[in-house]
């Protein structure tokens, strides 16, 4: 059965295809004008907060950074399996190793995009007697295949498999992990090895008593590859290409390990829409970020090889992928070309992006890292929409009352003070880097963390080095 939805998203597409032939050439440089290096730079400062061990003489991959609700410890994950919690003077413990045999994850992780993904606390982690109580939930990939998977796709290579797990500390306040092994909420087969699960997070605005509260956010990519060859980030069948929503400590998902709350935008559409699904047409969103003036949510999501984007998402939104790459209409792994959006009046287009083949980036370009500052201590940094670019490690940034409507004209730069200078990250993690002995990174592979407590760090996967940005 064909879901209302599904109809007239067809025809819509069918319409702006249509309406957009033949209106310009492919190309892979759809910005001419650079993006301003020299114009209305923001300079901050920042310090060295705390350091991450390295990893079989490796330095740790940081992802994520949060504030333990209720607590004044923050917790980050790194790629190669272990979660650790860092005090607020900088001290840094380990939590819990997933590589432990005892845990029978079987991580499969790599430097770039496999790996323990995400984090999230419950919002009730610290309150005792609560059901959230002591809950951590982790996005990991596993290389163990042989549990039947609850989302399959439709072809590809059987890579490895995506999981979210539920992990219950008998002691919230204990300094190491103390309860058993995890509870395997949801396994999704990925037909590719990228593009896999991204950012999961509750909404840190929500309060208590409402429908939003204790719902768990889980950014889930096109399955990977290129170019989404199954076309499922528009199947509303699949999970794939999907902002997903859910309620963790539910039971009424079609496994029973998870619910699924009741004001889900797709609940109500036939058998062959999935109801976990918040939005569609994600290509690979990297990074979410919530504007706690209006509790609007925004995604970072990476484009295919011409477009990166900053864009909004609601309940029921689409943001294209894969006929649009950006607020351009996807044409190949070669590139993009112009078309009228109002031809597409259900997608949501960007509210910034960027061109890859802009001066300022190196040859792999990805959105990384989003995060709306307000009324915060570095003050230059108030109501701006804040983001990054994975490779380069430049952060950018336009405002989040006056916003851009596409395009990269409002996109400015924000560079990091220094005794040299003002640097880019990348520059500040090989100054790092020369003074450990290390090699020189050639890529910063930058994450925004902003905290509950309003603190903003700067995370990366070359030095092991968490760094808080200051005035």
């Amino acid at each position: 059965m064909t879901s209302t939805f599904q109809i007239l998203l067809k025809a819509s597409l069918i319409f702006g295809l249509m309406t957009g032939a033949g209106m310009a050439q492919v190309t892979n440089d759809p910005f001419k004008t650079p993006i301003e290096a020299e114009k209305d730079i923001i300079t901050i400062g920042f310090k060295e907060f705390a350091t991450l061990p390295d990893f079989e003489e490796e330095a740790a991959l940081a992802m994520d950074m949060e504030l333990e609700p209720g607590g004044d410890r923050y917790f980050v994950n790194d790629l190669h399996g272990l979660l650790y919690t860092v005090s607020q003077s900088g001290d840094v413990t380990k939590y819990i190793d997933l590589n432990e045999e005892k845990w029978a994850v079987d991580l499969r992780w790599t430097v770039l995009e496999r790996g323990f993904t995400g984090l999230a606390l419950h919002p009730d982690f610290n309150k005792s007697g609560a059901p959230g109580y002591g809950k951590i939930y982790m996005l990991l990939d596993s290389s163990n295949k042989r549990p039947t998977p609850d989302f399959t796709p439709e072809g590809g290579n059987d890579a490895h498999d995506t999981l979210l797990l539920e992990w219950t500390a008998k002691d919230a306040s204990a300094p190491m992990y103390d309860g058993e092994a995890p509870r395997e909420l949801m396994r999704m087969e990925q037909p590719f090895g990228n593009h896999n699960g991204g950012q999961i997070a509750f909404n840190p605005l929500a309060t208590a008593g409402t429908a939003e509260y204790g719902t768990l956010y889980i950014s889930n990519g096109d399955g990977g590859s290129g170019g989404d060859p199954m076309d499922m980030s528009q199947n509303m069948s699949s999970i794939f290409g999907k902002m997903l929503r859910i309620d963790p400590l539910g039971t009424n998902s079609k496994n029973g390990q998870y619910g699924i709350p009741a004001d889900n935008p797709f609940v109500n559409e036939g058998d062959d829409v999935l109801k976990e699904i918040y939005a569609t047409g994600t290509r690979s969103p990297n990074r979410i970020a919530w504007d706690k003036k209006d509790g609007q949510m925004y995604v970072a999501d990476i484009g295919q090889n011409t477009v990166e984007e900053i864009s909004k998402i609601n309940s029921g939104a689409n943001l294209g992928w894969k006929p649009w790459e950006g607020s351009f209409r996807y044409v190949s792994r070669d590139g993009v070309e112009a078309a009228d959006t109002s031809t597409a009046p259900d997608m949501i287009f960007p509210v910034a992006e960027y061109d890859q083949k802009d001066p300022l980036f190196q040859r792999s370009v990805a959105s990384s890292g989003i995060a709306v500052y307000r009324d915060g201590d570095v003050t230059q940094l108030n109501d701006l929409i804040i983001f990054a670019e994975l490779a380069s490690g430049e952060i950018f940034y336009v405002s989040a009352d006056d916003q851009p409507n596409g395009g990269q004209d409002a996109i400015r730069r924000i560079l990091l003070k220094t005794d040299g200078g003002n640097k880019t990250f990348l520059e500040v993690i090989q100054a790092k880097n020369e003074a450990q002995g290390r090699d020189e990174a050639m890529r910063a592979d930058i994450r925004l963390a902003h905290t509950t407590d309003g603190k903003l760090f700067l995370l990366n996967k070359r030095d092991g080095v968490i760094r808080l940005v200051t005035e």
